[in-house]
């Protein structure tokens, strides 16, 4: 019960965590000074797979501390494998997040990592996602995700590299893509680089969401 306790905080504090950024970035609320980058008010901030991401978690956490509320009041025996699956699948996407931002982002933009964990950002590339894979690999851990079931963390990136590759398709201008478009810096170089991104970034995912099973299962520690 100690476990699903701090699960429960934690799951507490990443919707609250979700829900502000989220507001700050639709706004264009600033509490830190300076250029940001990645950060585009109103609608258009959904176009971002951070955003996309953080949103998912933010849900999915409500959705399993509302059950684990009932599980402490007895209301219920267990939490459903499904569940935990939508757990794996919204973890796996902050963590493609957080791993993006400081693997590739931060060593191409100016200002480097600095400039990517300001205002809304501190949290949908470092906090959330931090706070995701610890509660998800040390506090709920269990074995009713069956590995059949980490494909599924997949279809979150696959729709998303859909939508961008597309995206990037039909803006392309003397074979140039602007990088308003491609704000991710993906076709810059070269058009080529979608067909080779995109997979890649996909086969990431689905290891990403193989390590994090095999951290999360119960007879492995």
């Amino acid at each position: 019960m100690r476990r699903i306790k701090i699960s429960l905080i934690i799951n507490i504090i990443i919707v609250l965590f979700t829900v502000s950024s989220a507001i700050m970035m639709f706004t264009g609320f600033k509490f830190m000074p300076g250029k940001d980058i990645l950060e585009i008010s109103k609608i258009e901030m959904f176009k971002f797979y951070t955003v996309d991401s953080n949103l998912l978690m933010g849900l999915v956490s409500l959705i399993f501390l509302i059950d684990e509320i009932k599980l402490l009041k007895g209301k219920i025996k267990e939490i459903s494998s499904f569940k935990y699956t939508l757990k794996l699948t919204s973890t796996v996407g902050v963590t493609l997040t957080f791993l993006t931002v400081f693997l590739y982002l931060g060593n191409i933009v100016d200002g480097g990592v600095v400039i990517l964990l300001k205002n809304s950002n501190l949290f949908l590339h470092l906090l959330i996602p931090i706070l995701s894979i610890i509660s998800f690999i040390f506090f709920e851990r269990t074995n009713k995700i069956k590995i059949k079931y980490v494909f599924l963390s997949i279809i979150p990136t696959i729709i998303y590299s859909l939508f961008y590759l597309i995206n990037v398709l039909i803006h392309i201008e003397n074979g140039k893509v602007s990088p308003k478009y491609d704000w991710y810096y993906f076709v810059q170089s070269s058009m080529n680089n979608a067909f080779i991104v995109m997979p890649f970034m996909i086969i990431c995912t689905y290891l990403i969401g193989l390590l994090l099973y095999r951290l999360n299962k119960k007879k492995n520690r």
